[in-house]
């Protein structure tokens, strides 16, 4: 089982942390084992000599042997799962175990025999990097093995990142996907309901509303899987909104829709964010027993697009403003523009509330200039 697990492990598509973490390895061990070479470069002489290649190679091994350990079995078993006692006591003995026998037998390890000629040729100096005793050696192998450790904690940390990122860009997307079909069901039934009320005493209005709702239905279901939408059809989409709205309340709520011409034809818009301020303006200032207002205007000015909605408040009307909906508007608006948007939300007076959105203006790329 573990062998498997392994083996789907290697075969698992590395990401481009993992990819940057392998390739400074790469790097460093390259230029590590081209170091007779490009000594041999630097003192001018005829060739490389095989026998200083295999010198510094065999004094090399060690490392490698210690680094592939400590980076493939140590670090992800012990040190990444908090086992630093452990972690340490293991590469600690393992350091000191080997460089120690490599003191001890460092004997026939220093002959290297080629088979073509039987020739032999001892090494000069211990079997390790470098000549010092073998407690040196350990040092050596404790600071080559803090620097593995380092490395891969950094890049570790920028992996969190970035799954941390992804992470919060997946819950805004889905946060936003939730926020296009906002729109109160409540308010699709009891529009049907009034329709459905309307046909016996005006079956052409009844008509109308239908074929309003249809149009609505068919931008939230179509037009809002797009990122960008026309203005001209947001503003279509919450012209049809109020109407319907205006079919559900009586006549004594004024309501009114200002929409400033011209709207430029080729200028887009996120869907569907518009109108969450608008039924928030119906949901939270319409009251059947008092006078009550919506006041809705949308224009264009300087490549800004700005939306604002007012509506009348009323003392024994007491529905909390700035919930779910709001929140995700905001987050949706900090997704999409950063800090290029403008956001007022005021309710100081006790009469009226007021939503001022000005967001900037993005154009049909085939525009012309």
């Amino acid at each position: 089982m573990g062998i498997f697990h392994i083996f789907v492990g290697m075969r698992a598509k590395p990401n481009k942390t993992s990819f940057g973490e392998n390739l400074l390895y790469f790097l460093v061990w390259s230029m590590m084992l081209l170091v007779p070479f490009l000594n041999a470069s630097m003192m001018s002489e005829d060739g490389v000599v095989l026998t200083n290649v295999l010198l510094v190679w065999s004094k090399l091994l060690p490392y490698i042997f210690i680094f592939a350990i400590n980076n493939f079995i140590l670090l992800p078993r012990l040190l990444l799962n908090r086992r630093y006692i452990t972690y340490t006591v293991v590469t600690l003995a393992m350091l000191s175990l080997l460089f120690y026998s490599l003191e001890y037998y460092q004997d026939p390890l220093r002959r290297i025999v080629f088979p073509d000629g039987g020739i032999t040729y001892v090494v000069q100096g211990r079997a390790s990097f470098t000549d010092l005793a073998w407690y040196w050696n350990v040092v050596l192998g404790w600071f080559m093995m803090g620097a593995n450790c380092a490395i891969k904690l950094m890049f570790r940390s920028i992996q969190d990142e970035q799954k941390m990122i992804a992470m919060e860009r997946q819950m805004l997307q889905a946060e936003m996907e939730y926020l296009k079909y906002q729109i109160n069901p409540h308010f699709f039934m009891n529009t049907l309901n009034n329709i459905h009320a309307m046909i016996d005493f005006d079956p052409e209005a009844a008509k109308t509303s239908v074929i309003e709702l249809s149009k609505m239905m068919r931008y939230v279901l179509y037009e809002s899987e797009k990122t960008q939408a026309n203005l001209t059809q947001e503003a279509h989409f919450i012209a049809n909104y109020v109407s319907l709205m205006r079919i559900r309340y009586p006549d004594s709520v004024d309501v009114r829709l200002n929409v400033h011409h011209p709207l430029p034809i080729d200028a887009k818009v996120p869907p569907l964010l518009f109108i969450v301020f608008v039924e928030n303006a119906f949901k939270h200032g319409v009251s059947y027993d008092e006078p009550s207002y919506v006041y809705i205007d949308l224009l264009c000015d300087n490549d800004r697009t700005i939306c604002q909605v007012r509506n009348s408040r009323h003392p024994l009307l007491r529905v909390e403003r700035g919930g779910v909906g709001l929140e995700n508007v905001r987050k949706r608006l900090d997704l999409i523009f950063g800090k290029d948007y403008e956001l007022l939300l005021d309710g100081s007076r006790s009469d009226e509330y007021i939503a001022k959105l000005s967001i900037p203006i993005t154009y049909d790329k085939m525009r012309s200039h």
